[in-house]
């Protein structure tokens, strides 16, 4: 294996790595799980932890649980501002409501 060599020598040659924005902000995104995802979705559109459950097919219980888990890494206090902190990272997309007409 080749040694690589440490010092200041060639050091002007170096430059440190500046990742796009958009990269940054990726990369800084907290890691909501598919179902976290799928449960805001829901919330995004205004649905109820019970209506979430009957259309998942999980508990009330659960949803509840998920939506702690995404409230948590997303440092949110509340159901808006979680779904509004993960629309800013691009973690969802803005919600289509089929119940509102045109």
């Amino acid at each position: 294996m080749p040694k690589i060599a440490v010092g200041t020598r060639n050091r002007e040659h170096y430059r440190p790595l500046v990742l796009p924005e958009a990269a940054q902000k990726r990369a800084m995104s907290p890691s909501l799980s598919r179902r976290e995802i799928e449960v805001l979705q829901h919330v995004a559109v205004g649905e109820t932890s019970k209506e979430i459950a009957v259309a998942l097919g999980i508990a009330e219980r659960t949803v509840n649980w998920h939506l702690e888990r995404a409230f948590a890494k997303l440092r949110a206090g509340s159901r808006a501002e979680a779904v509004a902190l993960a629309m800013e990272a691009g973690v969802l997309r803005r919600p289509h409501d089929s119940r509102t007409g045109p």
